[in-house]
């Protein structure tokens, strides 16, 4: 039985251009973090990677949750859509899925701020970069407590900034260009299964979390028309906003000196010392705005799940109260909780895991789709795929077959894939405990 909690409304403060950017932070944040997918497989493989990833994986992906967001805009939204289709249960498994995930996610945004504050400040202490990890963390917590709006606004902000960087660096490059950027097409001995199943997972992670902001759907204007659109925005300007920094750079300057958080570097490498260290430093900043984006479009995404599941019966009620602003500050504070508790913990190398845990909650989101069309078929909203539900089924499969490649291939690499895959696999067995748990306990309560 659902709770009733509050009278008490979400305020619709998020437009079409603040869920672009938005989406724009929960997907990408810029060309950041693709220097370490170059180093990994090579320049050739990597913009390969990048140019099929959204062609095959994001663009069947946005255009159904285009159609799930037009067609059940409410807060929760993933959640909301696999509960209508396929009940609790599997919402449960959805939601457990994603917060799973978000554990690992959550945890590399204050390590990308570290490595760009250590452009300033290169001498900092494990002590000194927890205590930075723990101020980014409760930054983006102060600015959800004040609202979707300022996130929203803050997003755009940053964008623009992170944006006009790469831009103006890649710009700044093109002179300098002495030979194609896709040459050498592999690192050499890097062309094992296991290194390309290994790669195309972090290919997947810089194009992942269409869906992520769905779930504050009930904050947006018009949401079922503004979410389509803002995807149809979002999807080029995240590709370009990887290819065109990449293109030129590459062809400038020296791609196997290319190391993790070296985008300043690699400035320097492409343009020269004069400009080159300008670009550097507005990188380095650009980063540093890029990870406290990210953490806190995210933390906005993430903790409206909770909000969903306590109006169900599935948390504690407290999650899903509002406060005088509209704002789950329950949800907020509880998800920033169990986030800082994360960045005491090394989980970057669960990257991998990340992908396959965020696959297959967004393969429950395309069953749940199909779903609707078959059961519900006269429940649409403004925006439709114009395929039948046999043409929606074949999308569908398109990234569902690519991700069970990459698994296969991942599963060749001993060091990373093995060990992520089986760390995925335990995360997904728990799920139906915790559901259990939850039946048992909190919804006795609840109710």
């Amino acid at each position: 039985m659902p709770v009733a909690l509050t009278t008490r409304s979400l305020p619709r403060t998020l437009g079409v251009l603040s869920l672009v950017f938005v989406l724009f932070f929960c997907t990408s944040g810029g060309a950041f973090t693709t220097e370490t997918l170059v180093a990994a497989v090579g320049p050739g493989m990597a913009l390969l990677m990048l140019i099929a990833v959204p062609l095959l994986w994001s663009l069947p992906e946005t255009l159904l949750i285009g159609e799930l967001a037009s067609m059940l805009p409410e807060e929760g939204g993933y959640y909301q859509w696999v509960r209508r289709a396929f009940g609790p249960f599997w919402a449960f498994q959805n939601a457990w899925l994603t917060w799973t995930y978000s554990l690992v996610d959550m945890a590399l945004y204050p390590v990308l701020f570290n490595q760009y504050l250590a452009f300033f400040f290169p001498h900092l202490g494990a002590l000194a970069k927890w205590g930075v990890s723990l101020a980014v963390i409760w930054t983006a917590t102060v600015l959800n407590l004040r609202g979707a709006l300022l996130v929203g606004r803050w997003s755009v902000g940053a964008g623009l900034f992170v944006l006009a960087g790469f831009l103006i660096t890649a710009i700044a490059a093109a002179p300098h260009m002495a030979h194609v950027p896709w040459a050498p097409f592999a690192k050499t001995g890097q062309g094992t299964l296991g290194a390309i199943g290994v790669g195309l997972s972090l290919a997947l992670w810089n194009y992942s979390g269409w869906d992520n902001a769905s779930t504050v759907q009930g904050e947006v204007r018009d949401a079922a028309r503004a979410y389509p659109r803002a995807l149809a925005l979002a999807l080029p300007l995240v590709t370009l906003g990887y290819l065109i920094p990449l293109c030129t750079t590459l062809a400038a300057s020296d791609w196997t000196r290319w190391r993790e958080g070296s985008w300043p570097d690699i400035a320097r490498m492409s343009v020269g010392s004069g400009v080159g260290a300008v670009l550097a430093a507005w990188l380095a900043l650009a980063g540093l705005a890029s990870a406290l984006a990210l953490f806190n479009a995210l933390l906005l995404a993430y903790s409206r799940v909770p909000l969903a599941m306590a109006e169900d019966g599935l948390l504690p009620p407290t999650l899903a109260r509002l406060d005088a602003r509209g704002t789950p500050r329950n949800a907020v504070l509880a998800s920033a909780a169990c986030y800082s508790l994360f960045a005491l913990l090394q989980l970057q190398s669960l990257v991998v895991a990340d992908v396959l845990l965020y696959a297959l909650a967004l393969f429950l989101e395309f069953g749940a789709l199909i779903m609707l069309r078959i059961r519900e078929p006269l429940l649409r909203g403004p925006f439709r795929i114009p395929l039948g539900t046999r043409g929606v089924t074949a999308l569908a499969a398109v990234p569902t077959i690519i991700m069970a490649v990459v698994v296969a291939l991942e599963i060749q690499d001993p060091e990373y894939g093995m060990p992520a895959v089986l760390g995925a696999l335990v995360a997904i067995a728990l799920g139906p405990v915790a559901y259990t748990a939850a039946r048992r306990w909190v919804r006795p309560a609840a109710a």
